[in-house]
């Protein structure tokens, strides 16, 4: 049976003020800042993840804060919106929520049936609220500042910003295992393994649109779930097969990763499910403590005096709205 990619696994936008990062992703979404470590690759800079209650697959979007740094440019190129998935009949509160802590709604058409609401970061991110009837049950937080029932429940889906999309959705058929299952207006749906919120992406069809500029406020990449690393290395022999460049497996410690780009641009991973974020916190303390790689360890108290303090968002006690 051929390899294919079971979904998303993570997607890790690019921020800029790490505090005010964590602030609206903790605090105002209520997700939960499942680890707190430093940019394998740039290590003077946090990397945060925010997820479910232990950081499922599918439930994360992470962030590279870089104080700073310059904006990005919309445009082709890049995964344009990241979705998330809120229970059905939770949009009432969610804009009762945004008016309150005056945040700008963006109104988005119905797509494929699902309703959805248009936020933006404050770094100029772009995000969505949808509800579905197929939100996950398993995984809410319950020290959310958010209520469980109108608790984000992970990734939606990613809508990927193109010139075209013949050469990138016969990448996502053919060497990942996505299919096809509907069109609207200027967009094109794929779905991956069983389907549904975590396991979708839209290709939206931009032809006039600048080339993308990576910055604050943009994504960086997107990263498909591989369940194991054999299935991983299926996926990497298939991609070279093709002729894509495709680096080796890299320890990402909470997973492995190969990276590529696709044909419109946009960089792609793929990372296994596992070991996960358990491998050196206990569920009750994710995120509390700040985790190194063992490459990194001997240069804490360095590190630590670089980056910046940061206050966590109070926990446990429920918003009206």
């Amino acid at each position: 049976m051929a390899p294919t990619a079971r979904g998303i696994h993570h997607i890790t936008a690019i921020a800029g003020d790490p505090q005010r990062n964590l602030d609206f992703y903790a605090g105002f979404l209520g997700l939960r800042l499942v680890k707190r470590t430093v940019n394998f690759d740039d290590p003077g800079t946090y990397h945060f993840y925010f997820g479910d209650e232990i950081g499922r697959p599918g439930s994360l979007l992470t962030f590279f804060p870089w104080a700073g740094a310059s904006r990005g440019r919309m445009g082709s190129g890049e995964v344009g919106v990241v979705s998330f998935t809120v229970p059905a009949g939770s949009h009432d509160f969610w804009r009762d929520r945004l008016a309150r802590h005056r945040l700008r709604v963006l109104e988005v058409p119905a797509r494929f049936g699902e309703q959805a609401i248009g936020i933006v970061d404050p770094d100029g991110l772009r995000l969505e609220l949808i509800a579905s009837n197929r939100a996950p049950s398993t995984g809410v937080w319950s020290d959310s500042i958010v209520p469980a029932q109108y608790a984000v429940r992970g990734i939606h889906s990613a809508t990927l910003t193109l010139a075209s999309t013949e050469q990138t959705a016969a990448l996502l058929t053919e060497a990942l295992g996505f299919r096809p299952v509907g069109a609207e207006d200027n967009r094109e749906r794929f779905e991956a393994g069983a389907g549904g919120p975590g396991a979708v992406v839209d290709l939206r069809i931009e032809p006039d649109a600048p080339h993308a500029v990576n910055g604050v406020g943009s994504v960086h990449h997107i990263a498909w779930r591989a369940s194991d690393e054999s299935e991983q290395s299926g996926l990497r022999q298939v991609l070279l097969e093709r002729g894509v460049p495709t680096t080796p497996v890299i320890d990402r410690q909470y997973f492995r990763s190969i990276y590529f780009r696709e044909p419109g641009g946009v960089l792609f991973e793929v990372a296994t499910d596992g070991p996960g974020f358990l491998i050196d916190e206990p569920v009750e303390s994710l995120g509390e403590s700040l985790r190194l790689p063992p490459q990194y360890e001997r240069n804490r108290q360095n590190l630590e005096a670089i980056l910046p303090p940061l206050v966590l968002p109070q926990r446990g006690i429920p918003a009206a709205s």
